[in-house]
């Protein structure tokens, strides 16, 4: 009975462990259970514990472990388990900067900044992540950022303008399109990198550049060349037509361009053009000194232009601006002060033109008439000096022929001449080769004949000899052997055949015809 008693409350209690467990889980999954969707972040704050004392985390100050307060660490997409009775859960969106944006984040949490100072080095998270309140020096390009909306608060900055004076400052997402460049100006110091409050002298190149607009502003000037004219206004009809003198020129209204006295007392206006620009390295200089190109322009250029031009031309007469070596001269004097000027400036200059000087009409045409006439009385000369100069051509002409042709004469009797003594020295080179080639055949012939009577002697020599020597080795064989029969006997043996087969066999007195039955069959039978 104890043993029932005992099973029926070890089931009861196995029973109620697995509901423990059940309504744990329960719990787990429909009370503590969060999700956090795609693009979203959890913030935690935690709210300490139900009885226990706990330690609260310093106004303005991101909890750390078991502090009461909000966390710095945020959760990503996905599901997580947090009880709400510790915990303060809020499912905050994450940071999204397109292109063409930049992002400004002001840190809101840590100490408070030195006097004067109002950004902060540092970076969201990690060891770097910033410690003091502030404006980040780091601006963040295009991407998705985490960033905890209690300690930092973004500001999306695209282009942002601005007017000073006569400068256009710029700052957030900046491009400097090709042919620019940018002129950086601190606002502030930058310990990290040595750099000081003012305009820079290191200049951006092309490009795409995000600027943190509390620290840096950009100034967009052009480089290269760019052309300024002060040029004079026209007189015109009712139709709108130039007006021209009798000489051809154009009439200029009066005091329009750049006006002047010459030093005879009579007004000249001109039209002045110049060439100019600004090399990348003087671009600060001239942010700083000017403030823009249309400021360069206004102030330097055509002030400038006008002064070179009355102070250089006042210096001459009329005719002298009108004739070409002095007015050649005018020009260069004035191109080269004008250089000189804007080189001071460190504004570079290609040309200082004077593109057309107007002079009153009634000076101008008695100096034209005049120079008309010089012009005539040089061309009358010129021509005399030409038709003089061709008739010396002319009879340099004919005697260059009349040198040709005794060229040509003489030449046909030089050739004529080496022909014939070339054919007679050919002459006797085949006569003189015809005797040697005689004399040669002779002294062949001679060789052939000798050549024949030492062979005919070296033949019969031989022959005798040869003969002599037959004779000698009979004769010596005969000794050899003893007598002429045993030489004979020898000289016989020798013509046998290498091949021939002997057969001895015995015979009887008076038996070989009989016997020659047994010898037949070894006698070898040769075919008819």
């Amino acid at each position: 009975m104890s043993l029932r008693r005992y099973q029926s409350w070890a089931g009861l209690a196995f029973s109620a462990l697995w509901i423990v467990i059940g309504l744990y889980f329960m719990f787990l999954w429909f009370v503590c259970r969060i999700y956090v969707p795609e693009g979203h972040s959890l913030q935690l704050r935690y709210k300490g514990p139900l009885v226990l004392p706990a330690t609260e985390a310093p106004p303005n100050r991101l909890a750390n472990e078991n502090e009461i307060g909000v966390r710095d660490q945020m959760r990503g997409p996905g599901r997580h388990f947090y009880n709400p009775i510790y915990w303060q859960r809020k499912i905050v969106p994450d940071v999204v900067i397109v292109p063409g944006q930049i992002g400004v984040v002001t840190c809101k949490v840590g100490d408070e900044l030195p006097q004067g100072e109002f950004l902060v080095d540092g970076d969201l998270q990690g060891e770097n992540q910033a410690r003091q309140k502030g404006i980040l020096r780091k601006v963040f390009g295009p991407g998705r950022y985490r960033a905890n909306p209690y300690a930092f608060e973004f500001k999306i900055v695209e282009l942002e303008r601005r007017r000073v004076g006569n400068q256009e400052k710029t700052s957030g997402w900046v491009e400097i399109p090709t042919g620019y460049v940018g002129v950086v100006t601190m606002q502030t110091d930058n310990k990290a990198t040595g750099l000081t409050a003012g305009i820079q002298s290191k200049v951006l190149q092309p490009g795409l550049y995000p600027v943190n607009p509390n620290e840096q502003e950009i100034d967009i000037i052009n480089v290269g060349y760019s052309e300024s004219s002060i040029l004079s206004s026209k007189q015109t009809d009712q139709q709108g037509n130039t007006l021209f003198d009798d000489q051809g020129e154009p009439l200029a209204i009066a005091g329009s361009g750049i006006n002047f006295p010459s030093n005879d007392g009579f007004d000249i206006q001109l039209d002045f053009t110049a060439i100019w620009g600004l090399m990348p390295d003087d671009a600060p200089e001239i942010v700083r000194l000017f403030g823009n190109l249309d400021a360069v322009e206004l102030k330097v250029i055509e002030p400038q232009s006008e002064s070179i031009c009355r102070n250089n031309g006042s210096k001459m007469g009329a005719i002298e601006l009108l004739v070409g070596e002095t007015r050649e001269q005018f020009q260069t004097d004035v191109s080269t002060e004008f250089q000189t000027v804007l080189s001071q400036k460190r504004i570079s200059m290609l040309y200082g033109l004077v593109r057309h000087i107007y002079i009153p009409q009634d000076v101008r045409l008695p100096i034209q008439l005049g120079y008309v006439s010089d012009e005539l009385r040089l061309t009358r000369d010129e021509e005399t000096k030409t038709a003089r100069i061709e008739a010396d051509l002319r009879e340099a002409e004919r005697r260059v022929e009349l040198e040709a042709e005794r060229v040509v004469v003489e030449t046909e009797r030089k050739r004529a001449g080496e022909m014939a003594e070339g054919e007679k020295l050919a002459k006797e080179i085949a006569a003189e080769t015809e005797r040697l080639v005689a004399a040669i055949d002779r002294q062949t012939a001679d060789l052939v004949a000798k050549k024949t009577v030492l062979i005919g002697k070296a033949t019969a020599g031989a022959k005798q000899m040869q003969e002599e020597a037959d004779a000698d080795k009979f004769r010596l064989a005969v000794q050899a052997f003893g007598s002429p029969a045993a030489f004979n006997k020898w000289e016989f043996a020798e013509q046998l055949p290498a091949d021939l087969d002997l057969k001895l066999f015995y015979a009887g007195e008076g038996t070989l015809w009989t016997d020659l039955k047994t010898v037949q069959p070894t006698i070898p039978l040769t075919k008819p």
